[in-house]
Parts: structure tokens; C-alpha cells; sequence
């Protein structure tokens, strides 16, 4: 059985529980049934539709190299790939889901445009889950030494995982809990429809999320890895005034596969709509093929969907490196 939150830190949400479980693991508020290992043969032994259109793709995300961001002060935000973002609000900086290399066996076809060890002057760390595509080791290892005073903001239970770096700095929360001492920041980690394993027996022993960040005027949802469900609408409830998103939109097909953990383009635009925000930055996509989309497929929809005028508010398409100031 594991905890449902934090004891030490107060929750946002009136009468909120703390995570469910089932089978004393954690299970997402809203559960639907995962795909099975015939589900997962299925898929393995069975052909791709887009095949020979994935192949003939050759979209590739645009970059650009300069990393004097680092050193500014200005309010902004930077993709860095996949689900990774440098973030400063208010003079704090903040990397997210850092995944800055090549994998094993998965190349990354969105080079990062300058070395990792550039990466400085981080105060926090926002964690999502522990899929080696968002908790990769090697990349944490390096920020880590070059930002040893770098504090990261984890799930319940992904501590662990942290301490195994040899780093001590972390808190640890439950959904719709608020982080605590964040430089006059609210920070709060809320609900996402995934899951999570690192090695083979350890399945939903650590928790997965997403993020609120607030300075009081200007404030920010990353949403990590998720599903599309009723949890986006519920966030907007919370939080009526959302500035700006930071969506995933790709590894979506096969859909009986992906829509349990992952969003197509067009859910990720529900959920913005459901979050009811201004602005629609897409993530988690044009960096790593881990699905049977073609690579460029999750932006041309996207941007079909703005053209046809049926994203209801600003979409936000960044390169690799480029600073997007707010």
C-alpha cells in the first residue's frame, strides 16, 4: 500500500482524498483498462497502415543555437525537445522532464542545440513520471553536476529515483497538492491519465502528474505525459484564468495502443479547450519515434486545426532553443 500524499504539504483542492489506488498501486482518477500483452502482440506483429508515408517523412523541428537565456532575466520559455522546456518565472528557473540525449535504441531525431552541460543556473527540476523518455539519467547526471543546487519537485515515491543520483534536494507530491518554500511561487502538482514503470515488477509504484506554476499575474499548465480525460476540465475548473499550456500531442497510434496514456493533436486541443486557456505551446512530439504516426503528422494537424480556426485561442508552434518571452 502505498501513500495517497503528502502529509507535510496542504492540498489545493476542498476535500480531496489523495491519489486513488487499486491493488495498493496508484490508478488514474478517471481508469480505463490498458492494453494487454495481446493487446501489445497486436501491435507488434501487425502492419503499420502509414508505413511507407513515416517513411518518406522528413520533418524535421527547427533550431537554433544560442543558450544566452541562461544567463537572462527576462520571463521565458524554451523548448528543449520532447517533453523537456527551460521555464523561468519570475527570476526562478525551471527544466522539466529532462531527455536531452539519444536513448537506447531510440536516436533522437531532434538534436539538442547546444551541449547539455550548458544547461546552468536551474533552481528547480519539475518531474512528470519516470519513463526513460522524461527521467533519463544521463542527462540529470550532467545538469546535476553543473547545478548541484537544483531542487527537484517529484510525484509520490519518485524519490527514490532521485536519491539513486546521489542528490538529496526533492519534495514529493500527491494530486492537487502545493509544493512548498518555491521562492514565492505557487507550484502545484495536479492529476494526469498515465502510468508508470521503470523496470519489470515495479509497475504504478510511483506516481505520474502535471503542473501548475503561478506568480499571481502570469501563470502556466505543463501537462506532462497524459490521456486525454475528464481531468483537463476539471484543472480549468480550478483554474479559470490559464495563461498558457504546454501540450503533448505525439506516440498516439495506434490508437488502441496510445489513447490510454497519450493524446492525439485533435484531443490535445479538447483538453485545451477544456482547460479553457489562452495560449497552446505542442510538446512530445519530432524528437523521438515512438509510435506508428509519421513524425510531422501531430503539427500538420495542428496547424489545419488553426487554419480551419478551430483551436480557440493563440497557438504557439516553437523551434528547438527558440526563447518564447511572456
Amino acid at each position: 500500500m502505498y501513500p495517497r500524499f503528502n502529509p507535510d504539504l496542504p492540498f489545493v483542492k476542498a476535500d480531496y482524498k489523495g491519489v486513488p489506488l487499486k491493488d495498493g498501486r496508484y490508478t488514474n482518477e478517471h481508469p480505463h483498462p490498458f492494453p494487454g500483452f495481446g493487446d501489445i502482440l497486436r501491435w507488434q506483429l501487425g502492419s503499420n497502415p502509414q508505413k511507407q508515408e513515416k517513411k518518406a517523412d522528413d520533418f524535421r523541428v527547427p533550431t537554433q543555437s544560442d543558450h544566452s537565456f541562461f544567463d537572462a532575466q527576462a520571463d521565458v520559455i524554451v523548448w528543449l525537445g520532447h517533453a523537456s522546456f527551460f521555464i523561468r518565472l519570475q527570476g526562478v528557473n525551471f527544466i522539466t522532464d529532462p531527455c536531452l540525449r539519444d536513448l537506447p535504441m531510440i536516436p533522437r531525431l531532434a538534436k539538442l542545440p547546444f551541449g547539455i552541460e550548458q544547461i546552468r543556473n536551474i533552481d528547480y527540476i519539475l518531474m512528470s513520471h519516470g519513463h526513460r523518455d522524461h527521467f533519463d539519467v544521463d542527462s540529470l547526471k550532467v545538469i546535476l553536476k553543473n547545478n548541484p543546487q537544483a531542487e527537484f519537485l517529484a510525484p509520490l515515491r519518485l524519490g527514490k529515483l532521485i536519491e539513486g543520483l546521489g542528490h538529496k534536494l526533492y519534495q514529493e507530491a500527491g494530486w492537487y497538492q502545493s509544493f512548498q518554500e518555491t521562492r514565492e511561487l505557487d507550484i502545484h502538482f495536479l492529476p494526469a491519465k498515465h502510468w508508470n514503470r521503470r523496470f519489470l515488477t515495479d509497475t504504478n509504484t510511483m506516481l505520474w502528474g502535471s503542473f501548475y506554476l503561478s506568480n499571481g499575474s502570469k501563470n502556466l499548465y505543463f501537462a506532462g505525459d497524459s490521456g486525454y480525460a475528464q481531468h483537463f476540465a476539471d484543472i480549468g475548473e480550478l483554474y479559470p484564468e490559464l495563461d498558457l499550456c504546454l501540450m503533448p500531442v505525439g506516440a498516439y497510434k495506434p490508437s488502441f495502443i496510445m489513447e490510454h496514456s497519450h493524446t492525439s493533436p485533435s484531443e490535445a486541443v479538447q483538453a485545451f479547450h477544456d482547460l479553457g486557456a489562452k495560449r497552446f505551446i505542442p510538446m512530445h512530439y519530432g524528437t523521438y519515434d515512438l509510435s506508428d504516426e509519421p513524425i510531422g503528422e501531430p503539427v500538420r494537424i495542428l496547424r489545419k486545426l488553426q487554419k480551419e480556426q478551430k483551436i480557440k485561442g493563440e497557438y504557439l508552434e516553437l523551434g528547438l532553443g527558440e526563447a518564447y518571452s511572456w
